[in-house]
């Protein structure tokens, strides 16, 4: 169920160790953003408790709200809190029993801490789905309830004698009180691997239904996590839940004894299949009060361990656009830091400007993040976008291509520097000991206006830069002089000739040059496009000028 509070330690974990920043806003901002991300998680609550619609995934929701609360602070006086998302449709069924919630653990040292002090200690998976007060009389089912706010909920029982994997009788006449979670079958399921996958809202959309077929029914399931007027002993208590149909308890449920065994239930629950979603571990003591004093608040005998996010909600800083050696403009976002399974991340690239200007994403938009192939961070969505939108001066596509920015200029400074990069890296002239690094350093100093002007460089010059000592200069002369001993094919490629496929290169510039369109196209692999490609490259007169200069220097085949 969506939050109906979030506790200091949920903000820690939501919010990440960084400690985000709070925002250098005026009142007026302050006011309008504050109160606009307000309207929003109220509009996400209603579509989820009215309509039974998940509209943004739950660890989303837990960091917008706790973004919220941060603004608050960061603003004092301004701004109301949410308000309570169970106000007006928690139904007026009381539970027989209190649902008590739960409080979030925010890391290994907290679970030591809270394990550190409690004995007869038990770990559950804790299963991402829609949570129930089922109440039974002389073994029949009598009530189903929604958890509403723990105090009071819908009345689901007609709902609930259509699901299969709640018994409408039990083998004992006996009457009993039960809280447990309804959740979508997801047979194999490896929460590392997949996800959430949006379960819990499609359990809370189909009990949101009028109608519910027998197929969707059954794909419905029920774990039973708790007994509150049960045996007093956990081990009786899932014994007895077995006898009574409710396997899943007694075969979910472990002793624990020490932070390392539930470091373990931990990994292996979040590594393994399991029938159902689930987002983290419940850590419970075995021994707990009488039901009746049981209130709708996170106890102290139970707290839940979250797995690591897969979504990391982050705010844009800046939108930078990388320019590419061939004219490709790649715009990256640079993001407030926030961390993914244990890998900080400051920024993440959109692959194209047309995704970004189909995004329209701008500075201060807060944005999902996940990590592809658990290693790539990639932009998972939009969530929120900033009242204001400051203007993005992004580069115009027309003036970046392949036989574009040659040289150094304001406008030219990504091409250039990738241009650079291609040309001593393994693809080109494969120079030891010269990198991006290098170059960046060469420029600072104002040492580089062409592509080639480093072959005239000498060590006493190299030795001046900033950051090279004469050690160091001394190296990178060897290495430039080193690349007039490179092969013509090896320069060619170093200066970004077009693919040419399978096609013979001559030996020398004079011949390659002279090839017309329709010669080009007489070689194996080379169509009209491509053609036109080599042939513009040979006479582009920037091209021209950098082949002067390694004539000049004496390379071979120029």
């Amino acid at each position: 169920m969506m939050k109906t509070w979030i506790a200091p330690l949920l903000l820690a974990l939501a919010l990440d160790a960084l400690a985000a920043p709070c925002p250098e806003w005026r009142a007026a901002r302050a006011e309008s953003e504050i109160s606009a991300l307000r309207e929003q998680i109220a509009a996400w609550d209603q579509a989820y408790h009215d309509q039974g619609a998940s509209l943004v995934a739950d660890e989303l929701y837990d960091q917008a709200l706790a973004r919220l609360e941060q603004w608050r602070s960061c603003f004092a006086g301004i701004g109301t809190p949410p308000a309570d998302p169970l106000t007006g449709n928690t139904g007026r069924t009381l539970h027989p029993v209190a649902q008590t919630g739960l409080r979030k653990l925010a890391d290994d040292a907290a679970v030591q801490d809270w394990i550190a002090t409690r004995s007869d200690l038990w770990i559950q998976p804790k299963v991402d789905g829609v949570a129930v007060t089922l109440v039974y009389r002389s073994g029949h089912l009598h009530q189903v309830i929604s958890r509403g706010d723990g105090r009071s909920g819908q009345d689901w029982t007609a709902r609930a004698r259509r699901l299969p994997a709640i018994p409408q009788r039990l083998q004992a006449a006996q009457s009993l009180t039960l809280q447990g979670e309804l959740y979508w079958r997801l047979p194999q399921h490896v929460q590392a691997e997949a996800g959430g996958l949006g379960a819990r809202g499609r359990v809370a959309g189909l009990l949101a239904r009028q109608t519910l077929d027998d197929e969707h029914a059954a794909g419905i399931g029920l774990f039973v996590w708790d007994w509150p007027d049960g045996p007093t002993e956990m081990r009786e208590r899932l014994q007895q839940l077995d006898a009574l149909g409710f396997v899943d308890s007694a075969q979910l449920s472990q002793p624990i004894r020490s932070f390392s065994e539930a470091s373990h239930w931990h990994q292996h629950w979040y590594r393994s299949a399991l029938p159902f979603a689930s987002d983290g571990v419940v850590l419970r003591q075995g021994n707990r009060p009488p039901a009746q004093r049981w209130q709708a608040e996170p106890p102290h005998w139970a707290a839940a361990w979250k797995y690591p996010l897969t979504q990391a909600l982050t705010v844009v800083q800046a939108v930078d656009f990388r320019i590419g050696r061939s004219g490709r403009i790649t715009p990256v976002l640079r993001l407030q830091p926030i961390r993914l399974d244990e890998r900080r991340i400051e920024y993440v690239s959109l692959g194209s400007l047309q995704r970004w200007q189909t995004l329209d994403i701008r500075p201060g938009d807060q944005v999902a993040i996940q990590l592809a192939g658990l290693t790539i961070p990639k932009l998972q969505s939009v969530v929120w976008r900033s009242q204001q939108r400051p203007a993005v001066q992004a580069p115009q596509s027309d003036d970046h291509h392949a036989l574009s920015c040659w040289r150094i200029t304001p406008a030219c400074t990504s091409q250039f520097r990738a241009r650079l990069a291609w040309l001593s890296g393994k693809q080109g002239l494969a120079l030891p000991g010269v990198g991006p690094g290098t170059w960046d350093k060469l420029l600072q100093a104002q040492q580089l206006d062409g592509l080639l002007d480093w072959l005239t460089l000498s060590a006493m010059q190299l030795a001046e830069v900033p950051g090279l000592g004469p050690r160091s200069a001394s190296k990178l002369e060897q290495s430039f002089a080193l690349a007039r001993q490179r092969p013509f094919a090896d320069w060619l490629h170093a200066l970004g000739l077009p693919p040419s496929g399978t096609a013979p290169l001559a030996d020398n510039w004079n011949e390659l040059a002279q090839r017309s369109n329709a010669q080009w196209q007489h070689q194996p692999g080379i169509g009209p496009s491509r053609a036109a490609q080599l042939q513009a490259f040979f006479q582009h007169p920037e091209v021209q000028a950098l082949r002067e200069q390694l004539r000049t220097a004496g390379v071979e085949g120029f």
